[in-house]
């Protein structure tokens, strides 16, 4: 069974894990893989937008041609959201990676604290 109270070793090392698992760099590379994601949903967004543009609705009927133009504008809506969050999170990644940069920089320029 586990400890249920932790040693400050136990601390120690889960404070180490944690900020081992909060490095700049992969919040960086993080950030690179979903800019990609990004820029390639960009591209099938405008692709998709150009394609629906250049076919005209072949139909007569009122009613089929609101459900096309619901499903074009559904089709190219959630492809602009998903182009969307993917940025966000890029942004959001590399102002992560800046924000521990500069964390590490200062606790690493703060002289340790003579109590005596």
């Amino acid at each position: 069974m586990n400890n249920p109270t932790p040693t400050p070793n136990q601390n120690a090392q889960q404070t180490e894990m944690i900020q081992t698992l909060q490095s700049p760099l992969r919040c960086l590379s993080g950030a690179l893989i979903s800019g990609g994601f990004a820029i390639a949903l960009y591209f099938l967004t405008s692709s998709i937008s150009h394609t629906f543009a250049g076919k005209p609705l072949a139909s007569t009927n009122p009613t089929a041609i609101n459900i096309a133009i619901a499903v074009r504008t559904l089709v190219v809506g959630l492809s602009t959201l998903a182009t969307t969050i993917f940025s966000f999170v890029a942004v959001g990644l590399v102002a992560l990676a800046i924000q521990l940069s500069l964390q590490q920089l200062k606790n690493r320029t703060t002289p340790p604290s003579d109590t005596q």
